[in-house]
């Protein structure tokens, strides 16, 4: 039997730090082992034709850029603030979600709103924090920040850029929010070089399917419920599924088991309404994956 030539190997990058974490779940609940060992930095992954390397997120954005990776996971703020224009996003995991806001002390706001004169603001966004200076006509300078930001005011910035998740850190340091710049999560990019060659192409969109079917399924369970032969069309009429639900004649033809997968968010409003609409036996399903 000939054998077949294999795909060149798909060069990914992996978050460090704070969004690892969710992206190696994500991997895992695909099937996806990711192993680490005494090479940390570059782990062995359990899927044909993709090699890993282990890098902060920024990293991941600038060797994307260049194109010494293929694919990687990074938050979309550093794609924004790196410039990456030869990135494509693929995939937004909906994970580690954050906004990118301005902040400054209670103290400092004039009728809650930044006062009108020079401002030093501190931050590890250059680019993003530069450009909405600019866009509101803010005069003053900027400090480059490495890591806790929030410190910063009101010795040593009066003003900050930073992301956050719930402002309770924020909050804790005395600043108050007084704009938002962005939105960012942990977001699947590749190169587009690595696009346009169909080998590394078939393997990248593979692996993006498989993710997808897991975030997908993370959103959505399985109800089934059973229901008499005449209270079916109404019952039917009110499940929120992706197509069709799937509809089984039960033993003696008088009733029938409908199922659907459903989104998660609905089940409190719907259990009570399918039990009003003569629903019986009701199962909810966790689910691993979907792939439409």
């Amino acid at each position: 039997m000939e054998r077949q030539p294999e795909r060149p190997a798909v060069r990914l990058g992996l978050p460090k730090g704070r969004i690892q974490s969710g992206v190696f779940t994500l991997l895992a609940d695909a099937g996806i082992r990711v192993v680490q060992g005494s090479r940390q930095y570059r782990p062995t992954i359990s899927l044909q034709g993709i090699s890993a390397k282990i890098q902060k997120p920024q990293s991941v954005v600038q060797m994307l850029q260049a194109g010494s990776r293929d694919l990687g996971f990074a938050g979309a703020d550093w794609v924004r603030e790196l410039d990456a224009d030869r990135l494509v996003e693929l995939l937004d995991t909906g994970l580690d979600p954050v906004r990118v806001v301005a902040a400054a002390p209670d103290t400092l706001l004039e009728e809650g709103a930044l006062p009108r004169r020079p401002l030093v603001v501190a931050s590890e966004y250059r680019r993003i924090t530069t450009q909405w200076m600019e866009q509101r006509g803010i005069d003053g300078r900027f400090v480059r920040s490495f890591g806790a930001t929030e410190v910063f005011p009101p010795e040593d910035a009066d003003c900050i850029v930073d992301n956050t998740a719930t402002g309770s850190t924020l909050a804790a340091n005395g600043l108050s929010i007084v704009d938002e710049l962005m939105r960012s999560s942990t977001r699947l990019y590749a190169n587009r070089a690595a696009l346009d060659d169909p080998e590394r192409a078939r393997t990248i969109e593979d692996l993006v399917m498989v993710l997808r079917s897991v975030i997908e399924a993370r959103q959505r369970v399985m109800i089934e419920v059973n229901v008499a032969a005449d209270r079916l069309e109404r019952l039917v009429d009110a499940l929120p599924c992706m197509r069709e639900p799937t509809v089984a004649n039960l033993h003696g033809g008088a009733a029938y088991a409908v199922k659907a997968a459903i989104p998660r968010t609905e089940l409190p409003v719907l259990i009570p309404r399918l039990k009003e609409l003569g629903g019986t036996d009701v199962v909810v399903t966790q689910l691993s994956q979907i792939v439409p």
